[in-house]
């Protein structure tokens, strides 16, 4: 007897508005975030932390609610670059019949938009089609406890210049970062994302 198929799994609606300049991409919902009907709800992975500590606030004590509610209020829209798909587990590389969120759609209803951000390797393969939606497009080591090749540090210098560049960090805006060390640190995030674009991330 055959294995049974993979179930459709339906992806998250997006958590971004008016105010949004730059909208974060990740690939698709792990088994816990469906399950939570939340972003980035397993446990280890680092996305939270991480924009408490871009943001200088206690993201980890607020209810869901309130943490979608401060970080679209500075700025940030969240969403996937899969609005559905056939998945075995949470890791990307058993994504299949992957079908494409209509981000075309989303960006026309963002009026205040700078920049796109994919989160990891598998997003970051739609960058050919999002380049041409902001005006600019940025590729960050993904947030996914299966890339433990980067350190919460390493991830945190890469996660902060994209959110300065584009004034999402109180007092630094565009002009207060040093563009020379943008681009050093986006050739690093290029040379060594690789470790991890494999398909072996997941688990948000």
């Amino acid at each position: 007897m055959p294995p049974p198929s993979p179930t459709r799994l339906q992806g998250l609606p997006p958590a971004a508005g008016a105010q949004t300049r730059l909208l974060l991409l990740g690939s698709f919902p792990s088994r816990a975030s469906l399950q939570a009907q939340q972003y980035y709800a397993h446990p280890r992975n680092q996305f939270w932390p991480l924009l408490a500590a871009l943001f200088e606030l206690d993201l980890m004590r607020l209810d869901y609610a309130a943490r979608l509610q401060a970080v679209m209020a500075r700025g940030l829209g969240i969403w996937d670059v899969y609005a559905a798909c056939e998945r075995e587990g949470s890791l990307d590389a058993a994504i299949t019949q992957a079908q494409p969120n209509d981000l075309p759609g989303l960006v026309a209803r963002l009026p205040r938009l700078q920049a796109i951000a994919h989160n990891g390797g598998e997003s970051a393969r739609m960058m050919r089609s999002t380049a041409s939606l902001a005006p600019f497009c940025h590729r960050l080591p993904s947030t996914s406890p299966a890339n433990a090749s980067w350190s919460f540090a390493r991830k945190l210098e890469a996660w902060r210049l994209v959110f300065a560049r584009h004034g999402l960090i109180a007092g630094e805006g565009s002009e207060g970062v040093d563009e020379n060390n943008i681009s050093r640190v986006m050739t690093r995030i290029e040379s060594c994302v690789g470790e991890v674009s494999n398909g072996q991330e997941g688990a948000d």
